[in-house]
Parts: structure tokens; sequence; C-alpha cells
């Protein structure tokens, strides 16, 4: 197994000067890019974490809306950033931006601190968040650590060691120091992260159109093996059941309090399930303490597959009843019709969609 070549000062410049000309001719137009505007760059790195650009472009456009600077958004509540966080995923990465939002008006002036020290004492913000922000809007000689980046230089050194290892991440870490421009630092690292979405994409690179395909050890092999991961364990498959409460047209929704995934938003109440065959009666006994009340399970009408990082979830919802029905209580139950405006997981958006087209399609009974 090969660790990266060390590049020579004359190999450095040309690599510098060649992705930067390239950078210059065929960057896009985002709308955090070049503005100035360090509050903007903040909730895009945010939002790109572990997210497509062409995913997060309409949310930002809408966040923005709603909280156009960093005051609007560290006076928000919590509720008001999930609602405007809602189908982006990941919420925990909302909760740390507001947090952070809230930490840079309270204790930093409304301004994001130049030292990536002082960054990475923001909440959410690691090494790689603090190299992008002291860099982009700093200009800080920071180089960052991405997905995109690994990729680019694994395939331009060809190294062929797993990178999860400790030892190959530093090593790369390294040479990406070395590469950096330290006069346009973060042009170089968003040029870097570009080269990775735009030209040295995971399947089918585009090597004719790289400027680095002349120096890049893979281009003339096999650039798709890199970078070298372990195997990834198998997807974990689960069962979860969900009672579905109606009401004049509305169905119940709860807010789920858990800290480990999807913590504060709105879900059908349920849970998951050893079992699909004992579903119904395990949801049954489950709402029924939760609600306080007995609670009768009937058939069930929806199903939709979702997956959340390494498990694959197969959702079942069941026709649910009890009387009297739950009551509304304040940030715990809420009786929302079609288009109500609560930060929900995709997954629930999902299945209240497929509710929702298939209640249309019923047959409806005409007095």
């Amino acid at each position: 197994m090969s660790s990266p070549r060390e590049p020579n000062p004359r190999l450095l410049r040309r690599l510098r000067q060649r992705l930067l000309a390239w950078y210059d001719a065929n960057r896009r137009d985002l709308p955090w890019r070049d503005t100035g505007d360090g509050y903007r760059v903040l909730v895009s790195e945010f939002m790109l974490q572990q997210t497509r650009v062409s995913t997060v472009l309409p949310y930002f456009d809408r966040f923005l809306e709603r909280f156009p600077d960093m005051d609007s958004l560290a006076r928000a509540t919590d509720e008001e950033v999930r609602t405007a966080w809602t189908g982006l995923g990941y919420y925990r990465r909302a909760r740390s931006l507001h947090a952070a939002a809230r930490a840079v008006v309270g204790e930093h002036g409304g301004l994001l601190p130049r030292e990536p020290a002082e960054l990475r004492e923001l909440p959410g913000v690691g090494e790689y968040t603090a190299a992008a922000l002291a860099s982009i809007i700093h200009d800080q000689p920071e180089a960052v650590m991405d997905g995109n980046v690994i990729r680019v230089l694994t395939r331009l050194t060809a190294d062929d060691r797993p990178v999860e290892r400790a030892g190959t991440r530093g090593d790369l870490a390294t040479l990406a120091g070395r590469l950096l421009a330290p006069d346009r630092a973060g042009d170089w690292n968003q040029a870097v992260m570009e080269l990775g979405a735009l030209v040295c994409t995971p399947r089918s690179p585009d090597c004719g159109a790289c400027p680095w395909s002349r120096d890049c050890l893979a281009a003339d092999g096999s650039p798709e093996s890199y970078p070298v991961k372990k195997k990834a364990a198998p997807a974990r498959r689960t069962h979860r059941a969900v009672g579905v409460f109606r009401r004049r047209g509305a169905v119940l929704l709860l807010r789920r309090n858990d800290p480990s995934l999807l913590d504060g938003t709105w879900e059908l109440p349920g849970l998951d399930v050893a079992s699909p065959a004992d579903a119904a009666r395990d949801l049954a006994a489950d709402l029924t303490r939760r609600l306080g009340t007995a609670v009768t399970v009937g058939a069930e009408i929806a199903t939709v597959d979702h997956s959340i990082t390494t498990r694959r979830i197969r959702v079942a919802a069941f026709e649910a009843e009890c009387r009297p029905l739950p009551r509304k209580r304040r940030d715990a139950r809420e009786w929302v019709t079609e288009g109500e405006g609560l930060p929900m997981s995709s997954m629930t958006t999902k299945l209240l969609s497929r509710l929702a087209s298939r209640h249309r399609d019923e047959p409806q009974d005409r007095n």
C-alpha cells in the first residue's frame, strides 16, 4: 500500500495554477459565494453536511427568507427553526446551527470569529467546518478535508490505503495543507471541493475535463477504485408500526423525544417492533400506555420504506381509535391537517402523503 508522494515545489505551483484557473472558469454560481456575508456561509456549511448542493439550494433560499441574518436566527424559537428546516433531514444540524448563531450573537457581537480555535468552540463546528469558515470568510490558510477532497487527493496520489485509518487521514491532511494556495485559501478549498463535485465524481469521473489529469496517478488506471474503504456493514433492517387517529380530517402527531435520532420532530405515534406479525398487538399496548386510555388498533392501511443512515425501515400504518380522542397538548400532541407546517422527518412526510393519497382515492359517502 502506498502513501501520498511529497510534491516538489514545481509540481505544487503547477497544481495550484491549474486548479485555480479551472475554478475561476467553471465554478458554480451559488447564493453563499462571493457575498462577503459570513452568515450565509455559516448556514450553507451546516446544510451541506451530508447533503448535496442541489438538494440544499431550495431549502437555503427559504431559510434565508425566514431568517435573513444572524440576529433573526438567534432570536428565533427552537420550533421556528425546526419548522424552517423540515425536509432537509439530520435535524441535529438545525439545533447546532441555532445554538451557534446564539453563541455568535451573545459572545462575539454577531460576527464569526477569525481563528479556527475560536470557531471550533461554537456548537456543531468541528475541524472541517472551522477550516471552511476560517478560509472562506476570513481567507485564513486552513485546508479543508471532506469527502470530495479525500476522493480527489487519493486519486491524485493513487493512495490505496483504507481512508478510515488515522494514519491515512493524517497524511492526506498534510498533503492538503501543502497544496493549499495561501493567497487564495478560501477559493482553493472551494476549488478542490468543486472539482470533486463536478469532475472527480465517485462514479464515472470525467478525467478528460480535469485540470490535474496530467499529474494524477489514477487518471490512466482505475480512478473509481479510489478512495479505498473498508467493506461497509450490511444495512440493518427494522420494522415500525404507527397508529393513525383521525378527527374531522386531521391526524394526531406526537413530538419525538429521542436525542439520538430526529429529536423534536413530529410523527405519527408508534414504535419499532421485533416482529411484523405482532405489530398491531404491540402498537395497541404502546399507544394505550402512552395516551393513558384504551386504544383499539384496526387494519393496516399503508406502508412505506425509508432509509436513515444504516437503517432500512419498513413503516406500517394502522387505523387507531380510542374514546375519548386524545386532546392537543402543548409541545407534545397536535391534530394536524395536510400541509401544516410542523417540523417532520422525511419518513413522516412520506407516510402522511401516502395516507392522504389513499384517503382521497377512497369512495366518499354521499348524503
